[in-house]
């Protein structure tokens, strides 16, 4: 049975949070609010807590999770970034984007994308991931929350407790924080390349609208 939280959008309270991250640390999942939507976070080296994300979300081993870091020099530990990708991740960071970059060898490899080596990672701009973040001391293995057979995330902090209440350890519900998932941009190819239109503007990266 999950705990549930009621927590401040802007001022979250350091006791929930500390809770939160103990939570984490001791192999829970969590739901958390982000600046686009609510998201499934675990502790980046726990196999068992990724493998029921993948279980909760019905996907495979080619999903891309999310390493969701606290600035960029947190990004610059996990992905390989040259001058022009930072160029691009100081402009648009923090945000709603997701950045697809090389993988380090800190990332394990089953973090990665099997073939191409990848990792997607991102900068919220939310009081409180950043504090859960800043309480954690490193990245959250992330997804969004959408669920299988749904066209949007879950937005409503009830709804999610009676759909997710026996499969995750806590929710923190901070009211809405919308549906809108975050713009995906893949900085691996000679050009930034659009993979999903989201709540962050592609106008920073010179895609055309299609």
């Amino acid at each position: 049975m999950a705990q549930f939280f009621s927590i401040h959008p802007d001022n979250p309270h350091l006791r929930l949070i500390k809770q939160a991250v103990t939570i984490v640390r001791n192999g829970g999942i969590i739901v958390y609010p982000t600046d686009s939507s609510y998201a499934l976070g675990c502790h980046l080296g726990d196999k068992d807590a990724m493998a029921r994300i993948r279980t909760i979300r019905q996907v495979d081993e080619s999903h891309h999770f999310t390493l969701v870091c606290r600035n960029l020099a947190e990004i610059a530990t996990y992905a390989k970034v040259d001058n022009s990708q930072y160029r691009l991740l100081k402009a648009t960071t923090p945000g709603s984007y997701t950045f697809i970059l090389q993988a380090t060898r800190e990332v394990p490899r089953r973090m990665q994308h099997p073939k191409r080596n990848t990792i997607g990672l991102r900068v919220p701009d939310h009081p409180v991931v950043l504090a859960l973040l800043q309480e954690l001391d490193e990245p959250l293995l992330s997804s969004t929350l959408i669920l299988p057979g749904d066209d949007y995330p879950l937005n409503d902090a009830e709804e999610i407790r009676e759909r997710l209440e026996h499969q995750v350890e806590l929710i923190l519900d901070a009211g809405s924080c919308g549906i809108d998932m975050t713009t995906v941009i893949d900085l691996t190819t000679d050009l930034p390349a659009l993979v999903r239109q989201g709540k962050g503007s592609i106008e920073p990266f010179g895609i055309e609208h299609e």
